[in-house]
């Protein structure tokens, strides 16, 4: 197997690829220790299955140039494949600002095809290539180098399997005439808000158990210092203070150093240079915050009068559409979407685009009243009211 470690290697496979109607992308990356994802391997293949048609790209080799790839990423006329892709799009969002267009992702289009929620990789090549995946290397270093060959082995089989995998998935598409429902699903993937962390709305990701508004303005600036400064050091943000120890903090809002250093569940770390500083001042900001700036909590899905004999009903409906359409039931609708429709809240995602076709046009007249559910048989049938 090939692995490029030069520009003007990866530019001449890069311009091979472009002569076929799509390529596949995998990555290997490290973030235990990095707020950033590290790209540390990527691999491609285009169809066909020469020796030249799979390789490995060291992002790491020394003056390699990315940017041949990117080219490929922006021609229209190939189809980027990736298996579960959102973290592979945000490396490559962050790194270059570029998504891969068109996409196709094969974990989506299999919940479309019937393969149940979440279909993993090994699954797909079980199923669909009918052979077994050799998992040993999935969690090993990837920065290291030189790379073993079981390691580039295990690497370029998720790329080289996927072919088959995803001209299964795309032939089951136009054959349904679904396409189209994985096209809509793919848009959050190629939306640069995906990917958008912005530190001032960091508090929304933190549970609490207070509706206080002081309480909350606390939270939102130690939740924004801690975002920021983890993006402008590269560390994850919990090694710059967790969840519970920025709760903590927001009860006990400390003055000093004397009062932060009684913490019980802030780091050695944080409690003193540039950390404790952001602490106190992100508190100090906090408490000084004037009421009509207080933020307030999301609590309105807490206060929905959900009618339960509704939900149910809706709960059915849902199992009779996905079981006749073999799609997953989590892919157009989770549990809690059931219910805000039968507390009769309609701006709901199973409501609109393709989920609607499948389920919502028929929920909002079975909440209406204008159809009822029968069972036949093992089946469970619409019937007009």
């Amino acid at each position: 197997m090939k692995t490029l470690t030069t520009t003007e290697d990866l530019q001449s496979f890069c311009e091979a690829a472009a002569q076929h109607p799509y390529v596949t992308v995998d990555t290997e990356f490290l973030r235990e220790r990095t707020y950033y994802s590290k790209l540390c391997l990527i691999q491609l293949a285009f169809s066909g299955d020469g020796e030249n048609d799979a390789v490995l790209v060291d992002p790491l080799a020394e003056g390699i140039s990315l940017e041949p790839l990117y080219e490929l990423f922006r021609n229209e006329n190939v189809v980027k494949v990736f298996h579960a892709a959102r973290q592979d799009l945000e490396i490559f969002w962050v790194d270059a600002n570029v998504f891969p267009k068109p996409l196709f992702d094969t974990q989506v289009a299999a919940m479309v095809c019937g393969f149940g929620e979440q279909a993993g990789y090994e699954t797909l090549v079980r199923k669909i290539v009918k052979q077994g995946l050799d998992k040993t290397s999935r969690f090993t270093d990837w920065s290291r180098r030189p790379l073993s060959e079981a390691q580039k082995t295990y690497a370029l089989a998720d790329v080289t399997h996927l072919r088959k995998i995803y001209e299964f998935l795309a032939a089951e598409l136009d054959k349904s005439g679904r396409a189209h429902w994985v096209t809509e699903e793919l848009q959050v993937l190629t939306d640069p808000a995906t990917y958008d962390i912005r530190p001032e709305d960091a508090w929304k990701r933190v549970k609490t158990r207070t509706n206080s508004g002081k309480f909350l303005a606390v939270v939102r600036e130690l939740a924004a210092f801690r975002e920021s400064y983890a993006q402008t050091n590269n560390v994850p943000r919990n090694r710059v203070f967790k969840d519970d120890a920025l709760v903590e903090l927001a009860s006990t809002k400390p003055r000093n150093p004397g009062e932060l250093g009684g913490s019980r569940l802030l780091l050695r770390e944080a409690r003193k240079g540039a950390i404790a500083e952001g602490i106190l001042e992100a508190v100090s900001k906090g408490v000084a915050c004037p009421a009509e700036k207080q933020p307030k909590a999301d609590r309105s899905k807490e206060k929905l009068q959900v009618n339960p004999a509704l939900a149910d009903l809706l709960r059915v409906l849902l199992k009779a559409k996905t079981e006749a359409e073999g799609v997953a039931a989590k892919l157009i609708a989770p549990s809690a979407d059931l219910d805000a429709i039968a507390a009769g809240l309609r701006d709901v995602p199973a409501l609109s685009g393709w989920r609607r076709e499948v389920f919502g046009a028929d929920a909002l007249r079975l909440c209406e009243g204008k159809i009822g559910l029968a069972a036949k048989g093992q089946d469970v049938k619409v019937v007009e009211l």
